[in-house]
């Protein structure tokens, strides 16, 4: 059994893994956009494989820098199947038309379109939680892992001349995060770990509920200042969050008389998928659902439409909150709000999660002072504030406890992904600490026989 490498290989972004078995049988593990630098931002064309000699596409969650280049793989001669969770498909339905549309030309947008149809068409969910025979010698299995709604680890067990095993982490989510159920553990303990590793340097520094930090910052820039306060977040997973957060919020009478923005057509969407699969959801939000008949709406909650209207809001000069897409201010509507807002300074900015290395978004956390902005430096006047409460990835505490569910003795090699290298530097190390054995960060398209 052969796995090679082919994307998040010592950076983040970009996830595709490709397993091969002794017959020859060819699997990719996600098939993700690369978006660590802005060369890198357009789909890819030419894949470092042949994508018609591909058996199966695996799928761990629906986030673009693991599903975004699945159109290209379609067109580039992949004619199997995109086996994932029901949650994961439905989403998918929605970021890849997004994803597409937003790097498509004008007159390239019909086949844009027209591309992710033709993917969507590939696409089987499979029940979670259960084994599910792709053939006598492959077995896989979708384990809930929290981070987004349907994300997954995928366990593969393989029958060669031994059995073998292999656990692809995906992402891995928190415990007792807003709105998802807690990950799921493994039912075995595997030969073989590929981990992501975002936050392997690190431990979320929040320990404040969400609703108490929502509060004082909206209490500090909305009533004390009478600004507004702009919070850029991922139209699927965060948004949903950060509303459900405030909706409870509203139910506790701790939010003041001010509007809510909410500028990502997308996101309602998404909402949509999230109340559609509700089984999925952790057992509070169940129980608002069923006596509240809704998650993610209102008073005083807004959802923007049209871009004409996204603009109209820059206009509203009462004290007001702003929802916005992308959350790393790397393209879509909060472009226009934080272009418009930089040099204002009754302004807070308050970045909710991770932000690649070229983004806005990470200029902002790095504490830039001047952002260029459609060919325009502004001066950054407006208060940056960053939390990782609302972070969907855990942190190096917790990836030693997914880590740690499986038998040390039983885990022959751990592959780490999905992270910078100083990440992957810290978290090796930590594993080290911990007595486990052949820790492997892989260099991109790097093969190893298993």
């Amino acid at each position: 059994m052969l796995v090679t490498f082919h994307g998040a290989a010592r950076q983040v972004t970009g996830s595709m893994f490709l397993l091969e078995t002794a017959t020859g049988y060819k699997i990719l593990i996600d098939c993700g956009a690369d978006f660590n630098d802005r060369m890198n931002r357009k789909p890819l064309l030419d894949f470092p494989f042949e994508p018609s000699e591909l058996d199966l596409v695996l799928l761990t969650h629906a986030h673009i820098d693991h599903s975004g280049n699945i159109p290209q793989l379609i067109r580039a001669g992949y004619s199997g199947q995109i086996l994932c969770s029901s949650p994961t498909a439905d989403l998918c339905a929605l970021l890849l038309k997004d994803n597409q549309l937003l790097r498509a030309s004008k007159k390239d947008k019909e086949f844009a379109v027209a591309m992710v149809n033709r993917a969507l068409d590939r696409f089987v969910a499979v029940k979670a939680s259960h084994d599910f025979k792709v053939n006598d010698e492959v077995t896989i299995r979708f384990i809930p892992t929290g981070h987004l709604l349907g994300a997954c680890n995928i366990l593969i067990t393989v029958k060669e001349e031994e059995t073998k095993t292999i656990l692809f982490s995906g992402d891995v989510g928190r415990k007792n995060y807003p709105l998802l159920m807690d990950p799921e553990k493994s039912p075995v303990s595997p030969d073989y770990l590929v981990c992501e590793s975002t936050y392997g340097a690190r431990l979320h520094q929040e320990k404040n509920a969400p609703e108490d930090i929502l509060e004082r910052i909206i209490a500090e820039t909305c009533v004390v200042h009478k600004g507004r306060l702009i919070i850029p977040a991922f139209s699927i997973g965060r948004t949903q969050t950060l509303i459900y957060t405030l909706r409870r919020m509203q139910l506790q009478g701790r939010i003041p008389n001010i509007r809510i923005f909410t500028d990502s057509p997308m996101s309602m969407n998404g909402s949509y998928v999230y109340e559609k699969h509700v089984n999925w959801l952790d057992k509070e939000a169940q129980q608002m659902y069923k006596t509240g008949g809704t998650l993610f709406d209102f008073d005083n909650m807004v959802y923007i439409k049209t871009y004409k209207e996204t603009k109209m809001v820059s206009h509203f000069y009462e004290p007001c909150i702003i929802i916005s897409s992308s959350g790393m201010i790397a393209g879509g509507r909060i472009n226009e709000h934080v272009r418009h807002n930089l040099n204002n300074p009754f302004c807070t900015i308050l970045m909710i999660g991770y932000s690649a290395e070229g983004t806005v978004g990470n200029e902002l956390m790095q504490g830039k002072k001047m952002i260029t902005m459609k060919k325009r430096d502004i001066p950054v006047e407006a208060r940056i504030l960053y939390t990782d409460m609302f972070s969907g990835h855990t942190d190096q505490q917790g990836l030693m406890e997914f880590v740690g569910q499986f038998d040390k003795q039983k885990l022959q090699k751990i592959f780490l992904v999905h992270g910078e290298e100083e990440s992957m530097e810290a978290f090796k190390d930590k594993l080290s600490s911990e007595g486990y054995c052949d820790i492997v960060m892989p260099e991109k398209d790097e093969e190893f026989e298993l």
